[in-house]
């Protein structure tokens, strides 16, 4: 007997005939020299197109465009709040509904994206220097080395990695993940170019000038003979204080070292950014014990950035002078 696909036209007739007076998909199949599986599907892709069945709908088409404006006017409430809100303007409906109407409108619920809050007089500056450098080349971002510090914490975020677990194993110190209210952190200073990444420096300190001037001396310096060798590079930095102070100036004109202008509170232009964010993925299933630990899963997880992945980094620089072109200076999505 052949499948649904191996029926042929006579088979489907009959097929057909025999359903439509009421016989039994077993006397059909025994007709029609067919499986009973096969007359099945075959039964049900014809009765695709019959009426819907089921219970009829408990809101409608205007109570849902409410509970849209309701979700779209405070997209950072939650599901109480919002079947509270949706309920309180006359619609019957329970709070499972409310949720699956919600799904079905095309919301999910996802951790919000940070951006820097940017003035009016921040964004004409991001804009201006966005329209500086829109003709800069892959070979003129290749001469600049990023750099930038992150903060690496013991406990990354607040929801961390999902457990499997039976029924009864919820209090089981295997599927428990420790907690505490100050977790141990570092700070880490880093610099990338497209040839790869610098040596990391692990900052004991709050970054003061001198501190960050003994960081360019000791970590800098041999990040730029190891990128760069003896070719010239252009240094990026933020306008934190440290960075801005009129004695890290003067330091860069005493060893030669041109500076990138960079417009303030512009994360979405540092390609470093997005590396920082590589390696504390790849670190999300990490369960170092303290700092010391960290610290070397850190270094263990910088070491695998390859160049490959610093130059596609760097290759995005003209695509995000053109997104905060585009957006009139306003934070982008990078």
């Amino acid at each position: 007997m052949g499948k649904t696909s191996d029926l042929t036209a006579v088979q489907k007739t009959i097929t057909d005939t025999l359903h439509k007076e009421g016989k039994t998909q077993k006397v059909i199949a025994k007709e029609a020299g067919c499986s009973q599986s096969s007359v099945s599907k075959h039964i049900n892709r014809q009765a695709k197109g019959r009426k819907k069945c089921g219970r009829k709908k408990c809101t409608s088409s205007r109570d849902n465009r409410t509970l849209q404006r309701i979700v779209t006017t405070n997209p950072f409430k939650n599901v109480g709040e919002i079947h509270k809100e949706w309920t309180a303007a006359g619609v019957s409906a329970s709070r499972t509904t409310t949720r699956r109407l919600m799904k079905d409108m095309g919301f999910r619920c996802r951790i919000p994206c940070v951006k820097p809050l940017l003035n009016m007089k921040q964004r004409k500056k991001r804009l201006a220097w966005a329209k500086d450098k829109k003709d800069w080349t892959d070979a003129e971002w290749s001469k600049v080395m990023f750099s930038d510090e992150s903060k690496f914490c013991i406990s990354f975020g607040n929801q961390g990695p999902r457990v499997w677990r039976k029924s009864g194993e919820a209090q089981n110190p295997r599927c428990m993940r420790s907690s505490v209210k100050f977790p141990p952190s570092v700070m880490v200073w880093g610099a990338m170019s497209s040839a790869g990444v610098g040596p990391l420096c692990f900052l004991r300190s709050r970054v003061n000038a001198a501190v960050y001037q003994e960081v360019l001396e000791h970590f800098m310096l041999p990040a730029a003979d190891q990128l760069y060798g003896d070719a010239d590079f252009t240094f990026q930095q933020d306008l934190a204080p440290a960075h801005s102070a009129k004695t890290t100036s003067t330091w860069f004109k005493d060893h030669g070292i041109p500076v990138l202008d960079w417009p303030a509170n512009s994360p979405d232009l540092n390609p470093i950014e997005n590396l920082w964010g590589i390696v504390k993925r790849r670190m999300q299933y990490a369960r170092p014990n303290n700092a010391e630990e960290l610290k070397t899963t850190i270094r263990a997880t910088w070491a695998l950035i390859t160049p490959e992945q610093c130059h596609r980094l760097i290759e995005s620089m003209p695509r995000r002078i053109t997104a905060v072109i585009e957006a009139k200076g306003a934070p982008t999505k990078y």
